[in-house]
């Protein structure tokens, strides 16, 4: 039987739930070196609220995909899916070559990642097989 197949092992951890994990944390990270540096958005800085709500989610989701826990990679997928979605509505608008490029280079990595995790997410799940008697 074919290794993706089968339910994780002691301490395994798919290759999607990794990049994922790191993705989450590296955009934790990027969104408070962006507030400490000033940033705005419409010339306006987020709300400190706003940015530590999505701190404290993307932190939590990380942490959890490093465990390989299930509720974690969902929650993450959720995100992907809503990205991926807005991605493409942002395509039917997009009124130069540099917006379809830009909407491609962000959507094909997201969706791609997404469609790793389904798996990984069966993987998750599996019961253990019970170890051969004899």
């Amino acid at each position: 039987m074919r290794a993706e197949l089968e339910p994780l092992g002691e301490g395994e951890r798919p290759g999607a739930v990794t990049v994922a994990a790191a993705v989450a944390s590296l955009l934790a990270l990027g969104n408070l070196i962006a507030y400490v540096a000033g940033l705005t958005i419409d010339g306006k800085r987020p709300q400190l609220s706003a940015l530590l709500a999505s701190e404290v989610l993307l932190s939590v989701m990380a942490i959890g995909m490093w465990r390989a826990r299930y509720w974690a990679v969902l929650g993450f997928q959720l995100l992907l899916g809503l990205f991926v979605v807005s991605l493409a509505l942002l395509l039917v608008v997009a009124s130069s070559v540099a917006g379809v490029v830009v909407v491609l280079a962000l959507g094909a990595p997201a969706a791609w990642l997404f469609w790793k995790l389904v798996r990984s997410m069966a993987r998750i799940q599996m019961p253990e097989r019970p170890s051969a008697r004899g």
